[in-house]
């Protein structure tokens, strides 16, 4: 199963409404990946980072996984992942520190600010199904955290 979600209300950022919220969305046929929107207006001071939570949580298969990635239009402007890619595994969705909120760490590599709007497209996803190795020892610890808590304890 493969399926964008509103995060529960209380872990919904900047106090917007759910009904102003964008789904994330292929915009062609052939997409490969879905285009991720800011629920918020906000400035990204110049060759400076922000995290943007787009307030949707994203469920897939437990042998799936997604990649948040820029997009080409932001990355000629000058605005990049601080991460280069986001990897995010299948049980991100629904944890207890932020029922899954997808966040972007945008960073600004210009000398001037950069202005983000509501609904404007700040990164996308693509879904993938990944392997093991034949001899894997799969961990057994169950995540905790949210945004970043891999191997955090």
């Amino acid at each position: 199963m493969r399926k964008f979600e509103v995060v529960k209300d209380e872990f919904i950022k900047y106090g917007v409404k759910k009904e102003d919220l964008k789904k994330p969305y292929r915009a062609t046929r052939h997409a490969v990946c879905y285009d991720c929107f800011s629920p918020i207006d906000i400035v990204i001071p110049a060759e400076s980072t922000e995290l943007v939570f787009i307030n949707y949580k994203a469920y897939c298969n437990t042998d799936e996984g997604y990649i948040l990635a820029s997009t080409s239009s932001l990355g000629k402007k000058g605005i990049i992942l601080a991460n280069g890619i986001g990897i995010i595994e299948s049980d991100y969705a629904d944890n207890v520190t932020n029922d899954g909120n997808i966040g972007f760490l945008l960073h600004n590599l210009n000398k001037i600010p950069y202005q983000v709007k509501a609904g404007d497209k700040i990164g996308q996803i693509f879904f993938f199904k990944f392997l093991t190795v034949d001899d894997d020892v799969p961990a057994d610890v169950q995540r905790t955290g949210g945004f970043g808590s891999t191997n955090r304890n």
